[in-house]
């Protein structure tokens, strides 16, 4: 089991407080089993983002799995007197049952986009409101800024190496939404067990200060690795090491990373000194505190591939994507046939508002180049509603759907996300701030 899903027993008591003592009242008011709906939005995109990138849908269909109050936890409720004997009986059977629907894992989205509705009684969605939105929040933030830096690389790899700079769990998370929005490979040996993802690293400056010399310590790293591996040139001096580095390993040598200075000068200068030695097709990777516009600041610059770290682990400035969990519907009294209509239910508070009602999304395209973002409610036009349907079954009656999971999601997600990217128009790369790239267009019928 992956250390995502929170350990061996539950993800239970990965919520707030006030999602069970919601649960108590409301079982109190007789409204915890009536049949609701909630969804997941932002109200918009961080400041000067064209898109956002749905991430973490699969670890929160994992998560679900686990989502179990055992005895313990139980108890600890029981002590701390945070519910009563009611919720505690209810929670000792807690199955989610419902359905959930979202965008798939992977697609771009809009403000107001519903990225995820879950359904069933008030009782079994409320208490997953923390849960689903600590996993999005922070995926999707990291996923969205890794999109950009993979758009800004153009087409050159990169690979997420930002374990260092973040939480042990939430760097393995990161790790999985960095492969998502494109990077190709994670130092993270966790992530790679448990997604699939390929994973590399060689050494750092420490290796070579261990070492007597430097020479000894490219001996050792080659011998130890082959020849084909990657030779951190600037712990001392970088024109040095790159000939030590040809002496060492021959004209066969894998790559030299660098990791200080100025990338893009150090880059041309260490290309022509490999192509002088005979060392051509030996690569040159850039570390060092990259983001989006340092990365498209090198594009002219020989660089192979990059390596990301804070950056991307932390959103690149935007560490949360500002989602949010609202009730949008919820079941009226009965008629006089017995059954219940929905009723749509919003917030009209000043600068937080939301939009009630079960909704269909659908992004329109023209010759293939989408061109708006839109949302009925509860659904659109005929005129419009032949689109590309964003919202996907991800559990159906308490049934997960497994596909969206471990490393066959990563992989669906990935194909996904180059899809959703490909449909944008151009405007969506550019690096400076401005609009939305689709404008998100309601639908009330």
């Amino acid at each position: 089991m992956s250390v995502l899903t929170a350990g061996p027993q539950t993800s239970a008591l990965l919520t707030d407080m006030y999602e069970l003592t919601m649960l108590q009242a409301s079982m109190q008011s007789g409204t915890a089993h009536r049949r609701s709906i909630f969804e997941v939005f932002g109200r918009r995109l961080p400041a000067g983002r064209r898109y956002g990138v749905v991430a973490g849908t699969g670890r929160v269909l994992e998560l679900l799995q686990d989502f179990r109050f055992g005895a313990d936890q139980l108890r600890f409720l029981a002590d701390r007197r945070i519910v009563g004997e009611d919720a505690l009986d209810y929670l000792r059977e807690y199955r989610f049952t419902g359905t959930v629907r979202g965008y798939a894992e992977g697609e771009v989205y809009f403000p107001g986009s519903p990225l995820m509705t879950v359904e069933g009684t008030f009782a079994d969605a409320v208490v997953l409101e923390t849960m689903i939105l600590s996993v999005l929040n922070h995926d999707t933030a990291v996923a969205s800024a890794a999109s950009r830096m993979s758009n800004a690389a153009g087409g050159r790899p990169l690979a997420e190496m930002g374990s260092r700079r973040t939480h042990e769990i939430a760097a393995v998370a990161a790790a999985r939404a960095a492969a998502v929005a494109g990077f190709t490979a994670t130092s993270n040996l966790e992530a790679g067990m448990a997604y699939g993802i390929p994973t590399l690293g060689t050494s750092a400056h420490s290796f070579t200060l261990v070492h007597d010399t430097e020479r000894q310590a490219f001996e050792a790293q080659v011998a130890a690795l082959g020849e084909d591996t990657t030779l951190l040139l600037d712990t001392y001096d970088v024109d040095t090491a790159l000939r030590t580095a040809i002496e060492v390993a021959g004209t066969r040598l894998g790559g030299v990373r660098i990791d200080s200075g100025d990338l893009g000068i150090q880059a041309a200068e260490v290309r022509a000194k490999l192509d002088e030695l005979g060392a051509v097709d030996t690569t040159i990777t850039v570390t060092s505190d990259l983001d989006e516009y340092a990365i498209a600041a090198l594009a002219a610059a020989p660089v192979d591939s990059y390596g990301v770290g804070t950056r991307v682990v932390t959103g690149s400035g935007h560490p949360t994507a500002n989602l949010v969990y609202k009730l949008v519907a919820r079941e009226g009294e009965p008629g006089p046939d017995g059954t219940a209509e929905w009723v749509s239910v919003a917030k009209t508070s000043a600068a937080k508002g939301s939009r009630g009602g079960r909704k269909q999304a659908v992004r329109v395209l023209d010759s293939g180049i989408a061109t708006e973002e839109a949302i009925g409610i509860p659904q659109l036009p005929a005129d419009l509603d032949d689109g590309r349907e964003l919202l996907v079954d991800l559990v159906r009656d308490g049934e997960i759907d497994a596909a969206f999971t471990g490393a066959e999601g990563v992989r669906r997600a990935q194909e996904r996300h180059a899809a959703s990217v490909a449909e944008l128009p151009r405007t969506a790369r550019r690096l400076q701030d401005g609009e939305p790239a689709l404008p998100t267009v309601f639908y009330t019928s």
